[in-house]
């Protein structure tokens, strides 16, 4: 498929695809419209920022101006990347075609969620959680489903999404064509394609765990209590917007409260801000009104903003594929891009796993980064001063001195005095013989005692003979050691 005015889709389709001058197709979408045209399952995988959306989204719509009655559900792993796909389909909507979308997300108002099901919405895109409480609540309807998408599915599965879309499954036809679009192709996915696909087209274009060329890769092996102030050298020395991905979302957050303190334009994006919020922080970043997004993985997978120019990995991924899909996010659609990862010496086996990812001969080097980071020197300061102090400190004490009493010769027959350094040595005590011990006694007899009589002949210890207890074999046979008189005293009488 050289162009899209080649396939054989409807009119009112083509006219509002040269109105988004859409006109040269990507590799997958070049490889997947033409076989979801003929009604064939696809399972598909491709880097990201490739175009998948439109690859699925041109025959859906399609199908359904063919088909007045039947509808189309597409399942997305996370908000921001269902609401994107919702904004790709209506773009290629024109007025003509008129079919009506709803959108199923958490976040939301259930009401306006509500009314869009209830004007027959025939689109249908949403996370598996939402889609599964319309369906227990019974406003949601997919007997008429003809058209099923799964995008994103392994980062679907990542999080746990599983019973989900295997009730959700229950619940439309049999009857049906799935299209199952993925950026890697775990062994997870390939059960599930075997279970719910029916002889599916496999379609790959490219290396799946391979970046996209145009992205260049960079690192810096930095100190745990540096990576702050290299992050500040590196968005001074940066142009345009930055997308940070941390760890956690406190970290997100005490990031962003730092950095706008000393006056950078910074806002950021996790799992725990409202729908509203989510939105209002990527319209901002989109229209350049913020120049910093601080991120967690939420925002790794689908999050197509066309003017972030750099990517810088300030904690390295849980998983290594996600190395792929946050670096994904900078060179979307041709353009060209930059991607900087911090690394310390804890991250030394992540960042193994994801070069053996990326590149399958990758030799493990277990020691590089550690000597690497041994080697490099800190810059001038206090630390400097301390360093010297250590230094002098082990060349002090470097060999251990030996000590001589005075008047002793030693074996190159010198006669040594001992120096005295100012710390008090221990002193052994012995005992003298025929000494009287000292201490206090009331009984006048104990000092007519002769000496050797005291004291012990081994160093003035008194020697005790303890005898043995007796063992009794029963209770009964053990004598009593009391006696206890009864007193009976006779009540007085009033």
């Amino acid at each position: 498929m050289e162009d899209f005015r080649s396939i054989k889709i409807e009119d009112s389709l083509k006219n509002s695809l040269s109105k988004m001058n859409f006109i040269k197709p990507t590799p997958i979408q070049g490889m997947a419209i033409p076989v979801a045209l003929e009604g064939k399952d696809i399972l598909g995988t491709a880097q990201t920022g490739t175009g998948k959306t439109l690859a699925f989204s041109i025959p859906l719509i399609n199908k359904l101006i063919l088909d007045k009655n039947a509808f189309a559900l597409v399942m997305c792993p996370t908000r921001e990347l269902a609401s994107q796909v919702m904004e790709a389909i209506k773009s290629i909507i024109s007025d003509k075609i008129n079919i009506r979308t709803a959108l199923l997300i958490g976040g939301e108002s259930m009401q306006k969620q509500l009314r869009q099901l209830g004007n027959r919405s025939r689109i249908i895109v949403g996370t598996p959680g939402r889609i599964n409480d319309h369906l227990k609540r019974k406003s949601l309807n997919l007997t008429a489903t003809k058209y099923l998408v799964l995008d994103e599915t392994d980062r679907m599965l990542d999080m746990g999404f599983t019973p989900q879309i295997e009730m959700v499954l229950k619940f439309v036809p049999k009857n049906h064509q799935t299209l199952l679009f993925s950026a890697t192709l775990p062994q997870n996915i390939l059960k599930i394609s075997e279970k719910y696909l029916n002889k599916p087209e496999r379609i790959s274009t490219g290396a799946i765990s391979v970046p996209i060329k145009k992205i260049k890769q960079e690192t810096l092996q930095v100190f745990k209590e540096n990576k702050y102030d290299e992050l500040i050298d590196q968005f001074l020395a940066r142009k345009g917007s930055i997308l940070v991905f941390v760890k956690t979302k406190r970290s997100a957050d005490k990031m962003v409260k730092r950095l706008k303190e000393e006056g950078h334009s910074a806002d950021a994006i996790h799992g725990d801000l409202r729908q509203s919020k989510r939105d209002r922080v990527i319209n901002s970043f989109r229209k350049g009104l913020k120049r910093i997004l601080i991120a967690t993985d939420v925002a790794a997978r689908g999050l197509d903003i066309p003017l972030i120019q750099h990517v810088i990995n300030y904690d390295l991924p849980q998983v290594p594929e996600d190395y792929i899909h946050r670096i994904g996010r900078t060179a979307r659609a041709g353009s060209e891009g930059s991607a900087l990862t911090f690394i310390t010496s804890d991250d030394r086996s992540m960042w193994n796993s994801i070069n053996k990812l990326i590149d399958p001969n990758f030799k493990l080097v277990q020691n590089d980064l550690r000597r690497n980071l041994k080697n490099k020197r800190r810059g001038d300061g206090p630390y400097k001063k301390k360093r010297k102090f250590r230094e002098k400190k082990k060349l002090n004490f470097k060999y251990k001195k030996k000590f001589y009493v005075k008047g002793t010769e030693d074996k190159r027959g010198s006669i040594n005095e001992k120096k005295d350094f100012g710390f008090k040595v221990k002193k052994k005590f012995f005992k003298k013989k025929h000494t009287k011990p000292s201490g206090f006694t009331n009984n006048p007899k104990y000092f007519e005692k002769i000496p050797s009589e005291i004291s012990n002949s081994d160093g003035g210890k008194k020697s005790f003979d303890f005898k043995g207890k007796k063992k009794f074999k029963s209770r009964k046979n053990r004598p009593k050691q009391f006696t206890f008189k009864k007193h009976n005293k006779k009540r007085r009488k009033f």
